[in-house]
C-alpha cells in the first residue's frame, strides 16, 4: 500500500476517534417536551380564537360554500369541540366509548358569542389538565370506540398531536376559506395574511 494511503487511513481513523471522544464528553441539550406541548397548545388556541372572533355577529350560520361542506355553524362548533372538549377528554380519560345506539348530537352554536364563550370555558379546563398531566401519561393508550369499533387506538401523545392539534389546524384552515368567501378579513396565522400587512 502506498505511504500516502497509509497516512490517509491513519488520519481518518484518528479523526473519527477525536470526534467520537469529543461528543462523548459534551453535554447534550435536552428538550422539555411537556413545556413545548403546553406552549404549542397555547399558541394554537390563541390563533384559533382570532378566527372564531372574525366570524361576523350577523353571519348566517347555515352558510355552506359547497353542498358537501359543513355549515358555518357546524364548522365553528366542531372547532370549539376539538380545541376544548376533545382535548380535555384526551388528557383526563383513557377511553371514549359510544354504544351502538348512541345518538351523537353535534354542537352548533347559536351565535359567535356563544361559540367564543364555550371555547374559552373548555380550553381553560383543557389547559389546566395539560399542565397537570404527568409526562409518563403520553405513552399510555387512548381509545375512541363507537358502535363496537375502535376508530382511534393509539398513545395519548399521538392522539393529542393528530386528533387535537393537527385536526384543529385543519378545520381552522377551512374556516379561513369560509371567511374569505364571506369577504371577511383573515387574521394572521403563522405570519401575516393578505389582510394584515
Amino acid at each position: 500500500m502506498p505511504d500516502s494511503l497509509k497516512i490517509y487511513r491513519f488520519f481518518f481513523a484518528f479523526t473519527a476517534r477525536l470526534v467520537y471522544s469529543d461528543f462523548a464528553t459534551q453535554e447534550v441539550a435536552t428538550m422539555d417536551i411537556q413545556r413545548e406541548l403546553i406552549a404549542e397548545y397555547d399558541r394554537e388556541i390563541a390563533t384559533t380564537r382570532k378566527f372564531l372572533e372574525a366570524i361576523p355577529a350577523d353571519a348566517d350560520f347555515n352558510y355552506k360554500p359547497h353542498p358537501k361542506s359543513f355549515s358555518l355553524g357546524r364548522l365553528a362548533g366542531h372547532i370549539v369541540e376539538t380545541a376544548g372538549e376533545w382535548a380535555l377528554t384526551t388528557f383526563t380519560t383513557d377511553k371514549l366509548e359510544f354504544s351502538p345506539d348512541h345518538k351523537f348530537e353535534a354542537y352548533i352554536p347559536e351565535s359567535n358569542a356563544a361559540a367564543l364563550d364555550r371555547f374559552d370555558r373548555e380550553t381553560a379546563k383543557a389547559k389546566a389538565a395539560l399542565a397537570g398531566l404527568a409526562p409518563k401519561k403520553w405513552d399510555e393508550n387512548w381509545k375512541f370506540v363507537a358502535g363496537g369499533q375502535a376508530w382511534i387506538d393509539d398513545n395519548k401523545y399521538r392522539v393529542f398531536r393528530d386528533w387535537v392539534l393537527n385536526h384543529l389546524i385543519h378545520h381552522r384552515a377551512q374556516l379561513g376559506v369560509y371567511l374569505r368567501l364571506l369577504e371577511v378579513p383573515l387574521p394572521a396565522t403563522y405570519g401575516p395574511s393578505a389582510d394584515t400587512h
